[in-house]
């Protein structure tokens, strides 16, 4: 394929190891340094695009990829509260669109083991629940759209729970969430890429899964594999569809 990468920091770079390693060509890089250079026309020349930039600009982004009708994978998250409008747009205009909070294999078996044990603890109300995530300081949005799609797995399937709170540690800012309200922590520490924890504690005992990243490689290659997937298809996918 001929890949277009949206981002090109250290996320796109990696990316674009993977890339060629399998086979692919990449035909344009975006950067901080040259986003004039995406443009309708210079798109066209690409089979699928590949996003990892930022959450200011990755709208603006689609909506480019959808002017030049190519197909695009996004991995910037920070954007979701406009999911479903992009979702009808891309739909409307026949376009191609595959977004994953995370595309490393690892993460998106653990959401599955998350969603389970939230079945499992309806059984189980003494046990509470909270989600932390800890990050890199780099990382622009918060909570990161990992520690969302987990929480969102357990309102999901946990009926005692209703929505979800996020609290950056180390601001002043200290919440206290009600009975039917989720706790999400957030916490950034320099060169971390990415460690994920569900917590279920009780008077007696505490059950905790969790995913650590060592690097961003499995992320990397996560979303060369879901732009190789995406060939010869037309909708709005999400990175659990690979996982079906």
């Amino acid at each position: 394929m001929k890949i277009a990468l949206l981002g090109y920091g250290k996320m796109g770079q990696i990316i674009e190891k993977f890339a060629l390693e399998r086979g692919h060509e990449i035909v344009l890089k975006i950067s901080i340094d040259n986003q004039e250079d995406l443009t309708r026309q210079n798109l066209k020349n690409a089979d699928v695009a590949i996003d990892f930039s930022t959450p200011d600009s990755v709208l603006h982004n689609i909506d480019i990829c959808f002017d030049a009708g190519v197909p695009v994978v996004v991995g910037t998250t920070g954007w979701y509260g406009k999911l479903q409008e992009v979702k009808n747009e891309c739909n409307a205009s026949n376009n191609t669109l595959l977004y994953g909070s995370n595309f490393s294999i690892g993460v998106n078996l653990f959401f599955k083991v998350n969603q389970t044990l939230a079945k499992l603890m309806n059984n189980y109300p003494a046990y509470e629940v909270q989600v932390e995530e800890i990050h890199h300081t780099q990382k622009l949005d918060s909570p990161s759209g990992t520690a969302i799609t987990l929480a969102e797995g357990i309102v999901e399937n946990l009926d005692r729970k209703n929505e979800w709170l996020n609290e950056v540690v180390g601001t002043d800012v200290e919440l206290f969430p009600k009975a039917d309200q989720l706790l999400i922590e957030s916490h950034r520490i320099e060169n971390i890429p990415g460690t994920h924890t569900v917590i279920y504690s009780s008077e007696v005992d505490e059950i905790e899964i969790k995913h650590t990243a060592h690097s961003r490689a499995g992320f990397a290659l996560g979303a060369v594999v879901a732009a190789e997937w995406l060939q010869n298809k037309k909708g709005f996918f999400s990175i659990t569809d690979i996982f079906e």
